[in-house]
């Protein structure tokens, strides 16, 4: 078992003005970092799997179908399959993607945030 360096993860994203990478990856499981810069907009579609979003650093707005919620640095949030979501409101963002594989390694890998 390798232990997740998830700060490196976020400070390597943040010098490339944010994207997302994965650093985890199993047949239910997928572990990744995102990094939101503004005023570079969230462009993510809905996702084929739940995810929950932890916010490691910043804050700002987590909207799911049409409704709002600050999130801050600490908090998490649920969003379930097919809902359709993006966050705004953010200088720098940069949260944990917990994404739960129902549909195994072969399932749609274009779930990631990008």
């Amino acid at each position: 078992m390798n232990a997740l360096d998830i700060e490196a993860t976020r400070r390597r994203l943040e010098e490339a003005d944010g994207g997302y990478e994965t650093i985890h990856s199993s047949p239910g499981l997928e572990i990744g970092v995102y990094v939101l810069i503004a005023p570079e907009p969230d462009r993510q579609q809905p996702h084929e799997d739940d995810e929950v979003y932890v916010v490691l650093e910043g804050r700002g707005v987590l909207t799911i179908e049409g409704e709002s919620v600050d999130i801050v640095e600490g908090k998490a949030a649920f969003v379930p399959a097919g809902a359709d979501h993006c966050f705004t409101g953010y200088e720098a963002l940069s949260v944990l993607v917990v994404f739960a594989r129902a549909h195994g390694p072969t399932g749609d890998a274009g779930a990631t945030p990008s």
